[in-house]
């Protein structure tokens, strides 16, 4: 429980010092809800299959954010309070239902689904923030088609990879 209440403080403090973002698209979006349809129908670890449920309750958070600010809906910190809504709609439900927190489903003493949803929300806020800092170098535009898009599937990869060599 300690872990628990130490990781969702940390979440808190780090969604209220952290910078706007900018809007997630709704193809990412989807991406990564195809990823993590993927990865568990295959039978794939619950630390990888993590990875791309953090970076979908981010992605979607943002979306819904952004949605709410299109609708001009008086609503302090909109992009904030969506994904903390979408953290504990999805993961107070794994917690009752058992999914999260079996005692033998851990890695370096984490829930391994914690884990990766932890290393997929860090993955995709990094992707985020590459991809504004990739058009702020080159004066507004993209590098490449597609870059907000590839950047958080790259990372998400690249994560989901590594914790497919841990375990």
């Amino acid at each position: 429980m300690k872990k628990l209440i130490s990781l969702t403080t940390f979440f808190t403090l780090l969604a209220l010092t952290s910078k706007q973002a900018l809007a997630v698209c709704p193809v990412c979006t989807i991406a990564v809800g195809v990823g993590l349809g993927i990865s568990r129908w295959l039978g794939i670890d619950d630390t990888v299959t993590g990875v791309w449920v953090g970076g979908l309750i981010v992605s979607s958070g943002l979306w819904m954010g952004n949605w709410i600010i299109s609708k001009k809906w008086k609503v302090p910190y909109p992009k904030l309070l969506s994904v903390i809504f979408l953290y504990v709609f999805t993961i107070v439900p794994l917690w009752i239902a058992k999914t999260i927190g079996h005692p033998k489903n851990t890695l370096w003493g984490i829930d391994k689904i914690l884990l990766g949803v932890i290393a997929g929300s860090i993955a995709f806020i990094v992707s985020v923030w590459l991809d504004q800092t990739l058009r702020k170098r080159n004066n507004g535009q993209v590098f490449i088609y597609y870059q907000k898009v590839i950047l958080p599937l790259l990372l998400l990869t690249v994560a989901s990879f590594t914790f497919y060599l841990i375990t």
